[in-house]
């Protein structure tokens, strides 16, 4: 089997443009080297990379003193995954166990 998990839902908006001139003074999205081509803008960057809900957690956290929705547990497991997938990849797709905390 073979799953594809888009984590980061960067092609929400695909936009061809074919001379880099044409979106001079237009911010496309952050780390784009040409506006030349194809590339993805965000509809509203901040929010697709989670930045605002991120922030507000972090602020309810301090207010209330309960938990972070992500804390070191689901830092642990997403590089577990990440790492197995990286293994994955070296061995042509094999599957690979995830490694438990």
């Amino acid at each position: 089997h073979h799953t594809y998990c888009n984590l980061s839902c960067t092609n929400a908006v695909k936009l061809f443009n074919p001379q880099e001139d044409q979106l001079k003074n237009t911010y496309i999205v952050e780390k784009i080297e040409t506006k030349q081509g194809w590339s993805f803008p965000s509809p509203d960057e901040d929010w697709m990379f989670g930045y605002p809900q991120e922030l507000s957690d972090f602020i309810n956290c301090i207010l209330t003193g309960k938990s972070p929705q992500s804390d070191s547990k689901l830092a642990w497991d997403v590089i577990a995954v990440l790492y197995s997938a990286y293994v994955s990849a070296e061995k042509n797709g094999l599957e690979v166990k995830i490694p438990r905390r």
